[in-house]
């Protein structure tokens, strides 16, 4: 039924001299998305991508392209070829159009009864039918041909249940009746390259979907703590990446050892301040491995006072070892939407596997939610900073995670 898919990006249509190499690296990452599905005819022009399919592909790559960042929205649609001169349209390529729009709207819509509205977008000025006049046509023909008393039909010009959709382009009507929502935002590889600190909770791997939506190329480390983690915990990141992999294409999942760490911490730093500490090392890993996957910044999920670790003066803390940026998306968010996110993402029910992470199996019952720099400091002399982290690095497991294509 289908033999194209209308693709539409927003943002990216504000870049000004720019926007050419976005939307190159947007038809690339659609590439990359569905290459295991043969290769398409994919052309451009302004506001829209067109990715020319065989029918029975089309429903397959919706399902990928909705993953897509960059993608505002996509429509599964028909093309109905005028000519080259759109001025000859005829009587007899009406009723040929007609019978394609009333084929579609019955292919399409099954619950009734219904409301419709047809609305027709005309790029091409020199199509000798004006807007409203085709949408009346075509509506008054849907309804000949469609309502009856099993299929009670009406239109609604304000809020109908289905929008039906032309656009005529270049010698071709486009119809269409279905919209499916992508995650908008920029294309992946179009901002940079960044470190995701990855955990097995709800936040982190929101954070670093907002990090590919906002046009980041992302790697991830976790840390990991056998025997105080299992080997589940560590699957669930697994699978955590694989969902992201959805969206951004091949992650680098790094795994350090942590577990020699997280024991000289208890060992010499004081209890309150443990967790504090943790971080700190944590970053200062990431820090290492930025500057050796050539990473510009790293990406935590933090949100502002959501724990002990999480307030002002524990996010300064961190702040002052890191030698890249730090970017937190969730910072100023609660977690209801935070949550409502992961659920958006496809994250949340790997996410609330019973299985703890490194930092939760450490927190003492009193932990500072203040922690003053200099007692952090102290806190940190007996420790030998670098050889932990040469060792944590050196005995660090790497997965490359490639799609996690949803079918």
């Amino acid at each position: 039924m289908y033999d194209l898919i209308i693709i539409r990006y927003g943002e990216i249509g504000l870049k000004g001299d720019n926007i050419n190499d976005f939307i190159s690296q947007l038809v690339a990452n659609i590439e990359r998305a569905t290459r295991d599905l043969g290769e398409f005819e994919i052309s451009t022009v302004y506001g829209r991508i067109f990715l020319y399919a065989e029918s029975d592909k089309i429903e397959k790559i919706v399902g990928r392209l909705v993953n897509v960042p960059g993608i505002i929205s996509l429509s599964p649609a028909q093309r109905f070829r005028i000519g080259k001169k759109v001025a000859n349209f005829e009587q007899q390529d009406f009723e040929k159009l007609k019978r394609k729009v009333v084929q579609l709207f019955k292919a399409e819509v099954k619950n009734y009864p219904t409301t419709f509205k047809v609305e027709t977008t005309r790029a091409d000025k020199s199509f000798p039918m004006e807007s409203p006049e085709l949408n009346r046509e075509l509506g008054a023909e849907i309804l000949r041909e469609v309502e009856s008393k099993t299929r009670p039909l009406s239109v609604d010009v304000h809020q109908p249940e289905h929008l039906f959709e032309i656009e005529i382009r270049r010698g071709k009507i486009y119809i269409f009746i279905r919209r499916e929502a992508g995650p908008g935002g920029l294309p992946v590889k179009s901002s940079g390259k960044a470190l995701l600190l990855l955990s097995g909770g709800i936040d982190s791997p929101v954070a670093g979907w907002l990090g590919l939506k906002r046009g980041l190329t992302l790697n991830a480390v976790y840390f990991n703590s056998p025997p105080y983690t299992s080997e589940r915990a560590k699957e669930k990141v697994v699978d955590l990446t694989k969902v992201l992999s959805r969206y951004g294409g091949e992650i680098k999942l790094q795994i350090p050892y942590f577990t020699e760490i997280q024991q000289e911490i208890l060992k010499k730093s004081p209890r309150r301040y443990t967790v504090t500490i943790m971080r700190r090392m944590m970053i200062r890993i990431a820090n290492r491995l930025a500057e050796m996957n050539g990473e510009l910044a790293l990406v935590t999920g933090e949100s502002l006072g959501q724990v002990a670790s999480q307030t002002l003066e524990g996010l300064r803390s961190s702040d002052e070892v890191a030698e890249f940026p730090v970017l937190r998306p969730l910072i100023t968010m609660d977690k209801n939407d935070i949550i409502a996110l992961a659920k958006r993402v496809g994250t949340y029910e790997i996410s609330i596997r019973p299985h703890e992470d490194c930092c939760t199996i450490f927190v003492p019952d009193n932990p500072a939610t203040q922690p003053k720099l200099d007692t952090i400091h102290f806190g940190e002399e007996d420790l030998e900073i670098e050889n932990l982290i040469d060792r944590a690095i050196e005995k660090m497991e790497v997965i490359t995670i490639s799609e996690g294509a949803a079918e």
